[in-house]
């Protein structure tokens, strides 16, 4: 009976140690495609870190909390058509894009006429590739308020130097290049010298509006686009803030692509960025910009704003 009893408790102690072994045998792989599972996501997450994102900028011609809301579709709609990671990365200032654009920490600009010259002028073989179907022929408007007592008019306004005046941002073409060219033309002296008062500089072309409309400023020079939307948005009143004289046309905004693309996405990127940007229809895309559709652009249809701009200084 004892011997019986001894073979029994064997035969379940065999049996159960062999549940025990199979059950640490199916742990062990279940564990172990756990963490081959977390070593592929990881593996995955590496390589999907490693991808370069096409990163672009702006000028801040306007508000930049207001840019950073309208670039964000922008981008999305470029990355699902390029198939890349597509990122905007605002600029504190006009300057700033084009530092950006030559540390190579951004490598498509959306710049102004005189910032797309600087931005070439910094990067050997960038290229401006796309443009407002406007921009070839772009204009500023100069602006008043009441107070400067002065009235529309087909001729540069006369009797101006004791007034109160200001420019947009120190690098914008429409606000402070283009202005100041016309400036000089018509009157034979730089505007420092023209005005009595200390010229202002402010910044982005909301702003000027903003500076003339409260009477800080009686004259100022401004993009035309941005007045416009502007006044049908019901942020400027016509009869307070008005026209007083538009500029003969010239070229302006680009976007600009670096050099640095055709290494980070492959040979051809650029041009299928180029055709990708002229086919946008979307006018809620473009209204970001603002325009109405998008053409080709090419160095040399900026090589008067790059005359301009050498003879004013403000490239070497």
């Amino acid at each position: 009976m004892e011997l019986l009893f001894l073979r029994r408790l064997f035969v379940k102690f065999h049996c159960l140690s062999r549940v025990i072994y199979q059950f640490a045998v199916v742990m062990c792989l279940v564990l172990g495609s756990a963490g081959c599972t977390d070593n592929q996501k990881k593996t995955n997450s590496s390589l999907e870190s490693a991808k370069p994102v096409l990163k672009f900028t702006a000028i801040p011609d306007q508000n930049t909390t207001e840019l950073a809301e309208k670039f964000a579709p922008l981008a999305l709609y470029l990355s699902n058509q390029l198939d890349v990671v597509v990122s905007y990365v605002p600029a504190r200032d006009y300057q700033a894009s084009v530092e950006m654009f030559r540390n190579g920490d951004v490598h498509l600009g959306w710049f102004g006429g005189l910032t797309g010259v600087q931005a070439r002028e910094a990067v050997s073989g960038a290229k401006a590739i796309a443009q407002g179907a406007s921009d070839p022929e772009y204009f500023t408007y100069f602006i008043a308020n009441p107070g400067a007592e002065l009235e529309v008019s087909k001729d540069f306004p006369e009797n101006i130097s004791e007034l109160r005046f200001t420019f947009g941002s120190e690098s914008s073409t429409s606000g402070r290049l283009m202005p100041e060219f016309f400036i000089r033309q018509h009157t034979g002296k730089g505007p420092m010298a023209l005005f009595k008062h200390p010229v202002g500089f402010s910044g982005s072309h909301d702003k000027t509006a903003e500076l003339v409309e409260s009477g800080q400023y009686q004259l100022g020079a401004i993009n035309y686009k941005v007045y416009e939307k502007r006044v049908a948005a019901g942020l400027t009143d016509p009869e307070i803030v008005k026209i007083v004289w538009k500029t003969p046309p010239y070229s302006d905004y680009n976007w600009t692509a670096h050099p640095d693309l055709e290494k980070q996405f492959g040979a051809g990127f650029t041009n299928q960025l180029q055709s990708t940007l002229i086919g946008i229809e979307d006018p809620s895309l473009l209204s970001a910009l603002p325009r109405d559709r998008l053409i080709s652009a090419r160095n040399e249809e900026y090589n008067g704003i790059r005359a301009i701009a050498k003879q004013l200084e403000m490239i070497r």
